[in-house]
């Protein structure tokens, strides 16, 4: 029978164990106003109200639906612990509370986490005692007055212009589950297309005399069981009492490499096992990895050694009535399904760090995906008037990001940060530094893919793999003139508004592509000065009528497929949110084009194909 649980799935499809426990659904609740529920005995007392989790306070869903500002709220919750789990290490996790959160468990505080956007996890072996009741108490500071990166989410009351309904407090899975005390804290797939292997590093909490790790890998993954499946290709066994991330290779046997595209995209199983001195079993998460590579070869960017024209789409992952969290798992798969639709190969996902499902599913039906931070909402990272200064937290938060979610096949390049914005002069700024942090971080934690030191304006480093550019140019004839000089080494790059005066660095060859473009503003049916038309935006004039919309659409995105030296775009947007009505659908995901049209237009052949 289908749970009447919200978000019933497991959230974590990366590591997946069979045992565990669903805290989703009714939980206490209570607005602390004024941030002062601790001096008032929040932890103690029972709350005052009740919320739906994971949906935020704003959301619909969440059966709250506040929207105004709300500088703490609190989070009550009594659960029975399983018996079964009696000598067992407790863990409690969150998939994201938005934005810094503290937890108690009967009582006893057990972990504090800062970021709104990824996961953290409290041992609570000891304070949770199987078989008993555990009361867990959250409270999530979400102040609009201290600088923190909020992607979208507005400072304003209301929304405006590209800013959003604000997400506080939790929204995505809670969840309890049972480890042993060896057991596999992240597992990290490394695939090695060269060498038809995987190497696969499992990370320990602790060591124990005589365990070791077991992997297995099958030739495929059953999505239906969530289970690795068929037969078995590769084991590998390795000591887990020396160090704390034992790795491992998986080779393929001879002709039996498949590899993961847009075109294929081949899972295979993988199951990590640990073993006690015994041989017993004490911890087993279940896994899959994808087979494939990305490299740069002049200003071409390669896909298993090949070029892969990415036909990009801008997707913001917001819905009426759920905000950030998507409404159900069929909802991540479907905006997918949509871009595939109407044409696109993959997906930036702008200005937020999606849910892990997001992830699986572009795994599983082979869309590209370029991951991003929401840095939105500090001094000179985002709209121009926040005046909060960037933090060490940002690093920390987005290297939580990468961790998570560096082993899926989908992610073909990192960018860090979004339309950083300051002129170029010879003095080094508060923000080169942190953007070269953040890239030089991003490197260190996953070597194997390209990373875009900041998407449009101000590119502060100069061995940064990949260039951009943000150019919402709407005159077709003139947008492909912008960008005719890529040909002889000499790219369009954004300059300050005041002035045109430079922001980036000299480029010096790399990949390049136009990473938003477009957003042209198309309400159907809406009359010049409609009520509709005053509620909405988009960039520049509104096309006068549908056919124009796709002779516009037509003349840029071909600008961008004739240009042989642009390696790919990426189109704003998916879907409508809120008031910026520039989607290919609308906001509820319902039909707003010819979406065939819109799909003819990106498959024309680009000008390498033409040629090759």
């Amino acid at each position: 029978m289908p749970s009447t649980l919200p978000r019933p799935e497991y959230p974590r499809p990366s590591l997946m164990r069979t045992d565990w426990l669903n805290l989703n659904g009714d939980w206490q609740f209570e607005i602390d106003a004024a941030d002062s529920g601790l001096e008032r005995g929040l932890v103690e007392r029972e709350l005052s109200g009740r919320i739906t989790v994971p949906f935020a306070p704003e959301t619909e869903l969440s059966g709250v639906a506040n929207v105004d500002f709300m500088e703490a709220v609190w989070y009550r919750r009594t659960v029975r612990v399983p018996a079964a789990w009696s000598g067992r290490t407790v863990l409690l996790h969150f998939g994201a509370v938005d934005h810094d959160a503290t937890v108690w468990v009967n009582g006893r505080e057990v972990v504090r986490h800062r970021g709104g956007f990824t996961p953290f996890t409290a041992d609570v072996t000891g304070v949770a005692v199987p078989g008993e009741q555990a009361v867990i108490v959250v409270r999530a500071r979400d102040s609009r007055h201290s600088p923190q990166a909020r992607g979208k989410q507005s400072r304003q009351f209301a929304n405006a212009g590209c800013l959003y309904t604000r997400t506080t407090g939790i929204w995505q899975t809670v969840w309890l589950e049972p480890v042993g005390g060896v057991h596999a804290r992240e597992v990290r797939v490394v695939p090695r297309l060269a060498s038809d292997s995987f190497d696969v590093t499992v990370l320990l909490p602790a060591n124990r005399p005589g365990h070791r790790i077991r992997l297995r890998l099958t030739e495929t993954y059953d999505h239906d069981t969530n289970s690795p499946a068929g037969a078995v290709l590769a084991e590998a066994e390795v000591r887990a009492d020396l160090d704390l991330s034992p790795q491992l290779t998986l080779r393929l046997p001879e002709g039996s490499a498949r590899t993961w595209s847009p075109a294929d995209p081949h899972l295979y199983g993988l199951t990590v096992q640990i073993l006690d001195a015994g041989g017993a079993v004490v911890d087993e998460v279940r896994s899959y990895a994808g087979l494939r590579s990305v490299s740069i070869d002049g200003n071409r960017l390669l896909l298993n050694g090949r070029p892969v024209f990415q036909r990009l789409v801008l997707d913001q992952g917001y819905w009426p009535q759920s905000l950030m969290t998507a409404p159900s798992d069929r909802a991540l798969a479907h905006d997918i399904e949509l871009g595939i639709a109407a044409g696109f190969n993959g997906a930036r996902l702008h200005q937020k760090v999606f849910e892990e499902r997001y992830l699986y599913h572009a795994d599983r039906l082979g869309y590209l995906v370029w991951g991003e931070f929401g840095d939105w909402g500090v001094d000179t990272f985002g709209p121009a008037g926040d005046n909060q200064q960037p933090t060490a937290s940002m690093v920390t938060q987005w290297l939580e990001a990468v961790r998570r979610d560096l082993s899926h096949p989908s992610i073909v390049g990192w960018c860090p940060l979004n339309e950083t914005s300051q002129i170029l002069t010879d003095r080094i700024t508060q923000l080169d530094d942190v953007t070269r942090a953040m890239w030089l971080a991003t490197k260190l934690a996953d070597p194997t893919r390209p990373v875009l030191d900041v998407s449009g304006y101000a590119h502060r480093v100069p061995e940064t793999d990949v260039v951009d550019s943000h150019d919402y140019e709407q005159e077709p004839a003139v947008f492909a003139a912008n960008h005719a000089g890529l040909a002889s080494g000499r790219p369009f790059m954004n300059t300050s508004p005041d002035g045109g005066q430079p922001m980036s660095a000299a480029y010096r060859g790399q990949p390049y592509f136009v990473s938003e473009f477009g957003g042209i503003w198309w309400v159907p049916g809406a009359d010049d000065g409609g009520d509709s038309l005053d509620r909405s935006w988009g960039y520049g004039n509104r096309p006068n009528g549908e056919e124009e919309f796709y002779a516009r659409f037509g003349g840029l995105v071909g600008a961008l497929l004739d240009n042989p030296d642009m390696f790919g775009y990426c189109y704003t947007q998916l879907t409508d949110v809120f008031q910026e009505q520039n989607g290919i659908y609308t906001f509820d995901r319902s039909v707003k084009l010819d979406v065939e049209r819109v799909r003819a237009i990106q498959l024309k052949p680009t000008a390498a194909e033409r040629s090759g």
